[in-house]
């Protein structure tokens, strides 16, 4: 285990998503306690199932051993409802890049939460200082943004909001170092830093294929070849989700009131179609079929 461990013993994580199960294996295998919720129960269940594979694909490939994917496996335990966090010493909301649906989860956890609990956000790209106002407490609310997949992303932004207390952002990094990963402090400002560079990249490659300048394939053989990325930004947008990277592009042209961050058309179409990538099966690329045939 990386660092000492902060004084946080019990993590709760909301959504039980790519991000979230990814985040609660994390926690669980640096020592913490889990418990993990979702509105929908049958999440949940995938999400274990999720976390068991990808701890066997870790002690296969010799970073962890067997018992320690055991010991982890044994920390997490689903939470029926947020009733449950009552204990937790720290939240971690990973839901729907959405503001209202985050906001509720913060307004039913009013009444659960310690009132010493450290409530955090692995929002990708929406203001802290605008989520944390519409808690109960400002002061004890930050950005912790995990890289996806998290067990296997090194880095996490930790983004302060204009309450953030300091208490609270020395907790969350000596909590982050515990668990082996590497910080970047971003401030305040929409999409942080890796969307913010990341994600208009992306909406460019979808304008690039939208304006006819080159296939999916060759606009991916060309950034894979061309710039060493280890994949090209259609399968990384089909990876990430469509309708995410569409979240974020919106947060940046309303935050930013910049035309550059216009939202490709091609983009809205296909979120529109709900072909939203690898988890609907099609996107930029089919993956019904097997290698993924490109849609355009």
């Amino acid at each position: 285990m990386a660092g000492t461990m902060s004084n946080i013993r019990t993590v709760g994580v909301v959504g039980a998503g790519q991000m979230g199960n990814g985040i609660a294996h994390v926690c669980a295998l640096a020592g913490y306690d889990v418990l993990i919720q979702d509105a929908d129960t049958a999440r949940i269940d995938a999400a274990l199932g999720a976390i068991t594979k990808n701890l066997g694909r870790q002690v296969h490939r010799e970073v962890i051993t067997q018992a320690d994917a055991d010991t982890a496996l044994k920390r997490i335990k689903p939470a029926a409802s947020l009733n449950d966090f009552g204990a937790v010493d720290l939240v971690i909301e990973s839901i729907v890049e959405q503001d209202e649906a985050k906001k509720k989860v913060f307004a039913d956890l009013r009444s659960v939460l310690r009132p010493e609990a450290i409530l955090a956000s692995n929002t990708s790209s929406i203001s802290i200082t605008r989520l944390a106002a519409t808690t109960d407490r400002p002061d004890k609310f930050i950005g912790v943004h995990f890289m996806n997949p998290a067990p296997v992303m090194e880095l996490v932004e930790i983004i302060r909001g204009l309450a953030t207390s300091q208490d609270t952002y020395d907790t969350s990094v000596a909590f982050v170092n515990t668990l082996g990963k590497k910080i970047a402090n971003a401030e305040d400002f929409p999409a942080f830093i890796v969307n913010r560079v990341l994600v208009p990249m992306i909406n460019e490659a979808v304008y690039t294929l939208y304006e006819g300048v080159g296939s999916v394939e060759a606009i991916d053989k060309s950034m894979k070849l061309g710039a060493h990325h280890p994949m090209g930004p259609l399968e990384l947008a089909d990876f990430i989700g469509l309708d995410t990277c569409l979240s974020i592009m919106q947060v940046l042209y309303e935050g930013l009131s910049d035309s550059k961050y216009r939202p490709c058309p091609l983009l809205v179409k296909y979120v529109e179609a709900g072909w939203l990538g690898r988890k609907t099966q099609r996107g930029f690329y089919d993956y019904r079929t097997d290698p993924p045939t490109p849609t355009r």
